[in-house]
């Protein structure tokens, strides 16, 4: 019972017995109901044949036979004054007396239930007005052994009869629900197997249905999600390559700036003034151009050790980070001297150091750092009095090659920022920025994880 289908056809089937149980107690009910109203019409008939009789009188044979015919012990109708009767013998003594006219469905539903499972057999009377003439009231004597062997007959056909009705209504809605529900499952989920071993094959991604309901939605947002991987996968993939040859380059490249440092040095020495002139401007390009190889080569990875974790005192680290900031920019330190987190100094360092510069080249005058505990953590915030980052820069802002606020920038700086926070076991987000500065969170580990509280 482990395939859905399987489930479904089961499930149906229980449910529409049940809903056959229900529709059960009444059709008993009401075939016990007919059987009486018929045994009172067969009495009425046999009754008949006396008022013709001459004397309404008939011999004892016919009276067996009338009797038989309408299978009881006696029989009487009673019509204003008037009487007539059928009895061969003396009818044994009555168990019960049933009045059908005065039965409630409650009441019907209990006799006949109790009829179909009692096993003592049972003289009762019945008493109640003809089917044919209600004028006439009709009183009949018999054994119910009848009675419930029909009744228990009954139950049978219906019993059967539901049993076929449940099971062609359960094959019909499981063929139904196969075709609208399990197969599109099954159709999803294969995909997804197939997806998970390939995921860059593109021939693999969903291929949505028409549908309009939720089977159609679920294919369409699967296709969608497939998409969105597949891309993301290949991104990465040419990323590590693109990483892998920068690396490979690296050597090279290195080589080919130090050779034109040199070349530059011997500018700064030359006679023609107009080339003294723009020598520093050569020397700072190159320098850019080597602090941009060594940020992207940092990204990638290949020069990242491995953290060097210690009690770390902020005050200190801010101190040095904030040592010869660009443009002029001054740094305010308020941290306790006592505040101390667990991480790695010189990653820390890096962290506050990019924060710092970034706040200093973006215009700031004065760049406040002040720490708090709290709960676990450091809780650092760097506050400036720059102009704010511009709308383009906070869309990505910690995306590398795609967050920089500034003409030129690589936007690594944030993006290796929070790398490095989160791999201490902290964050670094943006609170807030505008034209009156920016305001940058840094949260830090203040002890060690697994050290108790």
């Amino acid at each position: 019972m482990k395939s859905l289908s399987a489930r479904l056809l089961l499930l149906t089937v229980i449910f529409v017995m049940l809903a056959e149980v229900l529709i059960f107690a009444p059709s008993v009910a009401r075939f016990r109901e007919t059987y009486l109203a018929d045994r009172l019409q067969a009495a009425h008939l046999a009754v008949l044949v006396l008022e013709v009789a001459p004397d309404g009188m008939v011999s004892e044979e016919m009276t067996s036979e009338l009797l038989n015919f309408v299978g009881a012990y006696s029989v009487a109708a009673k019509r204003g004054d008037s009487k007539l009767s059928l009895m061969q013998k003396m009818p044994p003594l009555i168990d019960a007396t049933l009045v059908p006219a005065q039965e409630s469905p409650w009441t019907m539903i209990d006799q006949a239930l109790l009829a179909l499972v009692q096993d003592k057999e049972q003289v009762v009377r019945v008493i109640g007005p003809s089917p044919r003439n209600s004028a006439v009231e009709i009183e009949i004597v018999f054994s119910d052994a009848a009675l419930r062997a029909e009744i228990r007959a009954f139950a049978v056909r219906i019993f059967f009869l539901s049993l076929a009705i449940s099971v062609s209504t359960a094959f019909m809605v499981f063929l139904v629900l196969r075709r609208q529900l399990v197969r599109p499952l099954k159709r999803i989920t294969r995909n997804m197997i197939r997806f998970r071993s390939h995921p860059e094959d593109q021939s693999l991604v969903m291929r949505p249905s028409k549908r309009l309901d939720e089977i159609g939605v679920a294919e369409r947002e699967l296709a969608s999600m497939q998409t969105t991987i597949r891309d993301a996968l290949t991104q990465r993939k040419h990323l590590a390559a693109l990483g892998t040859a920068v690396a490979k380059i690296n050597h090279d490249l290195r080589g080919i700036l130090s050779s034109a440092l040199v070349v530059s040095d011997r500018l700064e020495t030359s006679d023609d003034p107009e080339v003294r002139r723009i020598a520093p401007g050569i020397l700072d390009a190159i320098d850019r151009a080597v602090a941009l190889c060594t940020r992207t080569l940092n990204y990638v990875g290949h020069d990242t050790p491995d953290l060097v974790l210690s009690d770390v005192k902020i005050a200190g680290v801010v101190a040095e980070a904030g040592f010869g900031l660009p443009n002029g920019a001054v740094l305010v330190n308020d941290v306790e001297e006592t505040l101390s987190v667990h991480g790695d100094r010189a990653q820390l360092f890096r962290i506050i150091n990019n924060l710092l510069r970034n706040a200093a080249e973006a215009g700031a005058t004065q760049i406040a750092v002040s720490a708090r505990s709290v709960a676990d953590l450091v809780e650092i915030t760097l506050q400036d009095d720059g102009p704010g980052l511009p709308p383009r820069a906070l869309e990505n802002i910690f995306l590398p090659f795609e967050g920089s606020g500034k003409a030129g920038g690589t936007g690594l700086g944030l993006s290796i920022a929070r790398e490095l926070a989160r791999s201490h076991g902290g964050d670094l987000f943006l609170r807030k920025t505008g034209s009156t500065g920016t305001v940058f969170i840094l949260t830090l580990p203040e002890r060690a994880r697994n050290e108790d509280s």
